[in-house]
């Protein structure tokens, strides 16, 4: 177990080593929990919670094809004016 001590405005420092075993970078974010009297801290894994919205995005390709080029079709009128 390693002791960290709460700084300024509840600032705590993650050892090095921790960091490193974790992946942790600057910018890296992490969920808080409170269980009880502990606080949890895990890494989130934010590619893989993109990959997990991105498999219900539902898209129909074609569709959006004929929308974009209804836009371009627009804008090129609007040139010719």
């Amino acid at each position: 177990m390693v002791k960290i001590r709460v700084g300024k405005r509840g600032v705590i420092v993650i050892p090095k080593d921790v960091r490193e075993k974790m992946g942790l970078e600057e910018g890296s974010i992490l969920d808080l929990q409170v269980e009880g009297d502990r606080i949890v801290l895990k890494v989130k894994d934010l590619w893989s919670e993109l990959r997990r919205r991105g498999r219900k995005l539902k898209v129909d390709v074609e569709k959006a094809e004929r929308e974009l080029d209804e836009v371009d079709e627009s804008w090129l009128e609007r040139l010719k004016l």
